[in-house]
């Protein structure tokens, strides 16, 4: 490939003599990455027996009193209506996701389950659930599900970044550390 922008002789020299003397820049620029418990090993059964914990609160014939107009959106009756907007403004950025994609109800339920029971685990605060579009079966039932669970906080439709309506933002209660 030929090089666009390709400088004689005279030119090349001008710039070296221009940038003589000069030395790299070291990039020293700190990120900071979220403070988190970390924890080593945890034994199967614990696992498991979690995931059972968390998706017995999820029934198919309790329908919360969801608001009906607009994107979807619930917050615990505890809690401030603004981490409801710090949600929907995409304040928080979710550090799990789970991608309910070409599961069943069953199978939602459960890995759901499993994806609070990893927040409280892991202390995270804001995870993300993709359900897609398609039938629209997941995506009715997961805010239904997730409104019956006590350590939802609130949950909205995500803003575009992070899914649009095919996906939910939650924040999740966790234990003081």
């Amino acid at each position: 490939m030929k090089n666009k922008y390709s400088l004689n002789e005279e030119e090349i020299h001008l710039f070296q003599q221009s940038v003589a003397g000069t030395k790299r820049i070291n990039q020293d620029t700190v990120l900071h990455s979220p403070r988190r418990k970390k924890i080593s090993y945890i034994a199967p059964e614990r696992v498991q027996q979690e995931q059972i914990d968390a998706s017995y609160y999820f029934s198919d014939e309790f329908q919360p009193n969801l608001d009906t107009e607009g994107p979807t959106r619930y917050v615990r009756g505890d809690t401030s209506h603004y981490e409801l907007k710090k949600l929907r403004r995409g304040d928080y950025s979710p550090e799990l996701f789970l991608d309910l994609h070409g599961l069943t109800q069953i199978q939602a339920k459960q890995e759901i389950g499993a994806l609070i029971a990893a927040c409280r685990r892991e202390h995270v605060y804001c995870a993300c659930i993709m359900h897609g579009h398609g039938k629209h079966i997941l995506k009715q039932q997961t805010p239904l599900w997730l409104a019956q669970h006590p350590d939802i906080i609130a949950f909205h439709q995500a803003p575009k970044e992070w899914g649009g309506n095919a996906a939910l933002l939650m924040l999740i209660e966790l234990d003081e550390p």
